[in-house]
């Protein structure tokens, strides 16, 4: 009886007792790592932002190039990106126009590509899964067309 009673209890047992330990799954992960970027950007946590970037995080975009108005690839590095966030940059965006819109395009082995909808861009990352932990590597990112015109950045460059 003891037996039996042991055997209908410990899978009840084993399932309440997962809790916050339980492992996630990729796409949980991977939408975590988006949102703490996304977030530590608008409420200017360097802490956040840095926790989704890998140390060789690339941030790159077509802007145009001041001398001669053509189309140049401007860079942010990791660092360069946790700084920008603990300056408070993200934060002068109002609350009611903060987005952060995930959606999770591929997930392959250790690789994912995530695609973010923000307040004035979008922007297009690659992660990838080390030590368990997924990270942000590099991120492609674009005005939208209200941006653009907002900041006199042609549409094509």
């Amino acid at each position: 009886m003891a037996k039996a009673m042991l055997v209908a209890v410990l899978p009840l047992v084993m399932i309440l007792s997962a809790g916050p330990e339980a492992e996630v799954s990729d796409e949980e992960a991977i939408k975590k790592t988006a949102l703490d970027y996304g977030l530590g950007w608008y409420e200017g946590d360097g802490e956040r932002m840095e926790r989704a970037l890998h140390p060789d995080l690339a941030k790159r975009a077509l802007m145009p190039d001041p001398r001669s108005g053509k189309g140049m690839i401007d860079h942010i590095s990791a660092m360069g990106l946790v700084q920008a966030t603990r300056k408070g940059y993200g934060s002068k965006t109002p609350a009611d126009k903060r987005r952060t819109d995930v959606t999770i395009l591929d997930v392959y082995g250790n690789a994912a590509s995530v695609k973010m909808q923000m307040h004035d861009w979008i922007d297009y990352m690659h992660m990838t899964k080390t030590d368990g932990r997924w990270m942000i590597v590099n991120v492609l990112w674009e005005f939208s067309p209200e941006a653009k015109k907002k900041y006199h950045i042609p549409e094509k460059l």
